[in-house]
């Protein structure tokens, strides 16, 4: 059993085609099928239906896929972590999410660039999820995200809670009220954007204070449905802020990203939840407003490898700090180690 036959069956089972697994490799169908013959000669068992078609797995084959894929994976992130130790890139590549870069990042890649002149930098807007396989494969060396993740190749550090605002379209009804509740939005179609969703599921529960207060404001089936999401785990974020209160939105719509609900919002179609640092978009057809919650704010996470850090990415920490000083924003400095 070798690299060769195991990268084989991995092309054949992921594309279920000796034809298209031999495009992606490279390599001619009859050196395909001899190396899938010879790693099923070794293990002594059938790993591909070959009378199937599309050709299919047999149980133990998809068992030893499922396996020997996480296995192969790792490999390939130690190769590349690896050759990342031994000739560092000058170039630091950071992985973004939109929403950050609307924030704080172009002040802090200027600080960057002022205090290092001989750093170059290269932005790439990826989502949270996306980000942890970049780190990995080195497309990225670190990474601004929304979103926690439990990965043992990664490490993160918290830079701040970053409050909330609600977006509503310039002729809502609640438009110039400066302090929103999230039981006055209730009524309105929310419209959801995220494309990662929280990592863990979460029970949330309310507080006897908090429901009667929602029992006051709301009717027979709205309590209904409060006790059903009270029950259900929610992993959606701005649908997890509205549970921790104990409320389901009437109505929900879903789209591709953030910019694609704001355009909604800016059609009168709906509401949303955004980071603060958005509220400077389509100010012409969208009113931002605060929202009294004080927990309901968005995390923003520097992560990278956990067993190799850039040499750049110290002056980046320093940077941001630098920046959210400047700013007066409230921060815990840390580092990575």
């Amino acid at each position: 059993m070798d690299l060769k036959q195991l990268n084989a069956f991995i092309a054949i089972a992921d594309l279920r085609s000796f034809s298209a697994a031999a495009t992606k490799t490279g390599l001619s169908q009859p050196s395909l099928s001899r190396l899938l013959k010879q790693l099923e000669t070794d293990m002594g068992v059938e790993l591909i239906d070959r009378y199937h078609r599309p050709l299919d797995l047999t149980e133990a084959g998809a068992f030893f896929y499922d396996k020997i894929s996480t296995i192969l994976t790792e490999i390939d992130t130690v190769t590349s972590m690896t050759q990342r130790l031994s000739a560092p890139s000058s170039i630091l590549n950071i992985g973004f999410v939109p929403s950050v870069l609307y924030g704080l990042l172009p002040e802090i890649i200027a600080m960057l660039k002022q205090s290092s002149p001989d750093i170059e930098v290269n932005l790439k807007d990826i989502s949270s999820y996306q980000q942890i396989e970049a780190l990995k494969s080195g497309e990225i060396d670190i990474g601004f995200g929304r979103f926690a993740h439990e990965d043992p190749w990664i490490q993160q550090i918290l830079l701040r809670h970053e409050r909330y605002v609600v977006a509503l379209p310039k002729a809502h009804a609640l438009a110039h009220i400066r302090e929103q509740r999230l039981i006055d939005l209730a009524n309105n179609r929310l419209i959801l954007y995220h494309q990662t969703h929280l990592p863990i599921a979460t029970t949330v529960s309310t507080s006897n204070a908090q429901s009667a207060k929602l029992t006051a404001h709301t009717k027979n089936n709205r309590t209904t449905k409060k006790q059903s999401i009270l029950n259900t785990p929610i992993t959606e974020p701005l649908l997890h802020l509205f549970a921790q209160y104990g409320i389901s939105p009437f109505m929900t719509t879903t789209v591709s990203d953030l910019q694609v609900a704001l355009g909604l919002v800016a059609a009168g179609e709906g509401i949303t939840l955004v980071p603060a640092s958005l509220k400077t978009v389509r100010t012409e057809q969208i009113s931002y407003q605060s929202l009294v919650h004080e927990n309901v704010t968005s995390p923003i996470y520097l992560h990278t490898l956990r067993d190799f850090v850039h040499p750049s990415i110290p002056n980046l920490l320093t940077a941001i700090y630098h920046v959210y000083e400047q700013r007066g924003i409230t921060y815990r400095q840390q580092k990575f180690m």
